[in-house]
């Protein structure tokens, strides 16, 4: 055991010492999966996946495609997309509909889209959706929201897509790998975005009175937020990546700010330290974080009833730990529960209108996958 992060953090753990209030996950044992596995289609890149009343899914492929995929696993194309750029972490990204959707046929859409020079940023769009066939058209698109400035590079857009109790549209704007715009009031990034289903600004967001981009931001210090879900009670949760080492749980409050990149339980991938949120407790600090990293990449917190033992736990899709990871709420202290091998970078997980869960693989030919609850055998005749 040669890795100093490692070293560093096994120690704390055995000391006790977690660091302002929260929790530190050891790296569990997979647990035995209580459900069974069905692929039920096979797509390029898929990112994210949203239910029609209907019954099928709209699902986004990273190279700029929509896909319309039925419960059986038909896929048909969705035309009218909008233009995406391509490359790194960038590309097509989330998708949302309207809380109205069945009245309105909104969809909203994240993407990258390229800037002048060597620049981009993401988007957000809206659109209206028509079922054609297997497949249908967006109409109507229009741009209702953009990171602001557009930065060089393709890595942390974040762009995640959430519709809250309230409403209102929320937009995870991560910090573009530039770390100091996280703390920047006059740029969006590195923030939670709050806004109204059309784009503009809510008259109760906590920075309104500051004009401009600051306007629309409901917390800031975020580093790479790619997963958000509101629990029962109404209260918003997200799962961001951290740097090396650090991966977190938070529970986003109004106005609050999460440190990054002044503190972080992580460290620069160049080895330089962050110091940990217990050095500044003026920042808020995880209810949960992960050294070595889960990478999470979605956040679901379960309401159905397929799986009892799940619901009100937050289900956590994993890239590199390649896993589904099952947290538990006390109040507003999280613990992780379970870890399941999944044996794939897993992109997107989702609540089916039945309660069954629905993950995304990551990369080139990446299934749709549908869990449900594994089947008990029949005792044996005597």
């Amino acid at each position: 055991m040669n890795n100093p992060v490692w070293t560093i953090a096994l120690a704390l753990a055995l000391a006790g010492c977690t660091g302002a209030g929260a929790e530190r996950v050891q790296e569990p044992g997979t647990s035995e999966r209580p459900f069974a596995v069905e692929a039920v289609a096979t797509l390029d890149e898929p990112w994210a996946m949203a239910f029609l009343p209907d019954g099928s899914m709209l699902v986004t492929e990273r190279k700029g495609a929509l896909k319309r995929v039925s419960a059986s696993g038909a896929v048909g194309d969705v035309i009218g997309a909008p233009t995406v750029d391509y490359g790194g972490q960038g590309g097509f990204g989330d998708v949302a509909l309207h809380p109205r959707h069945a009245g309105n046929h909104w969809v909203y859409l994240s993407y990258a889209e390229a800037g002048e020079g060597d620049t981009r940023g993401a988007a957000v769009a809206r659109a209206t959706f028509e079922p054609d066939g297997d497949g249908g058209r967006l109409t109507s698109l229009e741009v209702i929201w953009r990171q602001v400035p557009k930065v060089s590079g393709r890595g942390h857009y974040g762009h995640r897509l959430l519709f809250g109790p309230d409403g209102k549209l929320w937009i995870s704007s991560s910090e573009r790998q530039k770390f100091d715009p996280a703390q920047d009031m006059q740029t969006n990034l590195g923030k939670i975005v709050r806004l109204n289903d059309d784009g503009s600004v809510p008259a109760d967001n906590p920075f309104v009175a500051q004009g401009g981009v600051a306007a629309q931001i409901w917390s800031l210090g975020h580093r790479n937020v790619l997963g958000m879900d509101f629990d029962a009670r109404g209260r918003l949760w997200e799962v961001e990546m951290g740097p090396k080492g650090g991966d977190e749980l938070n529970i986003v409050r109004r106005g609050a700010n999460y440190g990054y990149p002044i503190v972080s339980n992580g460290d620069h991938y160049d080895g330089t330290p962050i110091p940990d949120h217990d050095t500044r407790p003026e920042f808020a600090a995880p209810a949960l974080w992960w050294t070595p990293v889960i990478s999470p990449s979605n956040l679901l917190i379960y309401s159905g009833t397929m799986f009892p033992q799940w619901r009100g736990n937050a289900l956590i899709s994993g890239l590199s730990s390649q896993a589904l990871v099952r947290v538990a709420f006390d109040g507003e202290s999280a613990h992780e529960v379970e870890r399941f091998d999944m044996g794939r970078r897993i992109r997107s997980v989702e609540q089916g209108p039945d309660g069954a869960v629905w993950l995304l693989e990551d990369g080139r030919a990446g299934r749709l996958l549908r869990l449900v609850p594994r089947a008990t055998e029949e005792p044996a005749a005597r």
